[in-house]
């Protein structure tokens, strides 16, 4: 009897507590879109619903979810080492995000033990896993780190982070060395003081700086550079002397991705869904047909419509309950989300744009996925919205 009772006050009880929430979401943002679903996909909230909006970085939610069921959450990057017989090293890139000096460093110190300390007669770099004309909708040719170029073979996100001071440069970071390339492109765009670039959108010179990194970490693990550092491919047939897989796995750099929001990650695991299902080099179209092929499986062909994979680009629309959608088939990986307040969440941002989108516990409802798109400037407001919903829930 009293079990009964109990049940049927607990079923009474969301109804006004629900309006509540409706209420509140309606006040803040009474043009806001705001979607919250339960574990059985009931809308608890419901505004504006069914208008598309810009996701900005919450995009890279959906580039999460296609990378772990292409890709899977143990796979690495891997880059190739050759020696020919003049002692040419060849470089050959597999699109490896994490390039950064802490990875630089242990990758040297294996390749100086596989090719030995006598002097190393030039390195070729060898890009040809990406096409030389790669464009990401949305990227500008600025120096904002966010606008890095994508490439084959790059090095600390294809940035330089350096201090000026008058006409002398150092870098700001006493594990990466300076190197020629870096001070000459500081020097002519980087700010007073200390600050993180992007190279240049042309190829080359990312290039260029991965070659000079790469050659000066080998000099630090005890081998020697002699000759000159320049661009082509592996010859046919030579085999590698040492593959570097990426100390990270893809959950691990997945969780990097959303917690910091990299545009230049985030394409570079996009473009590797393409090129790892349909075969290298890699391309912005294989990526694109292999997403479309998986969002029409659940349906989503309409709601989700992709130019790239960070968000970075304006011609990205979603629909709240495909996103909605999406954070249930992401649900089992939920934990990679280390987003506001340490909560299961991500944002975007850019002008005129604020989203939030991810998962939220509730009293009530237990926990529930979220999707909320302002066309306004206010940061503050999306998560006043999101309290609403975890206290009023």
């Amino acid at each position: 009897m009293w079990s009964r009772l109990l049940t049927l006050a607990l079923l009474l009880l969301p109804a006004p507590a629900l309006a509540g929430v409706k209420e509140k979401v309606g006040a803040l943002a009474p043009s806001g879109l705001v979607l919250v679903l339960d574990a059985e996909g009931k809308e608890l909230v419901a505004q504006n619903g069914d208008e598309s909006f810009v996701p900005a970085s919450v995009t890279k939610i959906v580039t999460a979810w296609l990378a772990m069921e292409v890709l899977g959450g143990d796979y690495r990057f891997e880059t190739r080492f050759y020696l020919d017989d003049k002692r040419v090293l060849y470089v050959r890139g597999g699109g490896d995000p994490f390039l950064i000096s802490e990875e630089l460093a242990p990758l040297a110190t294996e390749l100086v033990a596989a090719v030995g300390k006598e002097p190393i007669a030039g390195i070729v770099l060898d890009a040809s896993y990406y096409p030389s004309n790669l464009r990401i909708p949305g990227i500008e040719d600025t120096d904002e780190a966010y606008n890095a170029l994508n490439s084959a073979l790059a090095v600390n996100f294809n940035t330089v982070y350096a201090v000026r001071s008058g006409n002398k440069v150092r870098s700001a970071e006493k594990q990466t060395p300076i190197t020629p390339l870096a001070i000459t492109q500081f020097r002519a765009r980087g700010p007073s003081g200390s600050g993180r670039i992007s190279l240049s959108q042309d190829p080359t010179v990312s290039l260029q700086y991965a070659g000079e990194l790469i050659a000066a970490f080998i000099e630090r693990a005890g081998g020697s550079v002699k000759g000159k550092i320049s661009t082509g491919t592996v010859p046919e047939g030579l085999e590698p002397v040492y593959v570097h897989r990426q100390s990270r796995t893809l959950s691990e750099i997945l969780v990097e991705l959303l917690r910091a929001s990299n545009n230049y990650i985030a394409n570079q695991v996009f473009l590797e869904i393409g090129g790892h299902r349909l075969g290298g080099p890699v391309s912005l179209e294989k990526s694109l047909q292999v997403a479309n092929e998986m969002l029409a499986a659940h349906g989503l062909a309409a709601a989700i419509h992709l130019e790239e994979g960070s968000g970075i680009s304006r011609n990205n629309h979603f629909t709240a309950r495909g996103l909605a959608k999406v954070l249930e088939l992401f649900a089992p990986h939920a934990d990679l989300l280390h987003g506001h307040d340490g909560g299961m969440n991500k944002t975007g941002t850019m002008e005129g744009v604020r989203t939030l989108a991810g998962y939220a516990d509730t009293s009530s409802h237990g926990q529930v996925r979220f999707v909320i798109s302002l066309a306004s400037n206010d940061g503050e407001m999306r998560f006043r919205l999101l309290r609403a919903i975890e206290s009023g829930l």
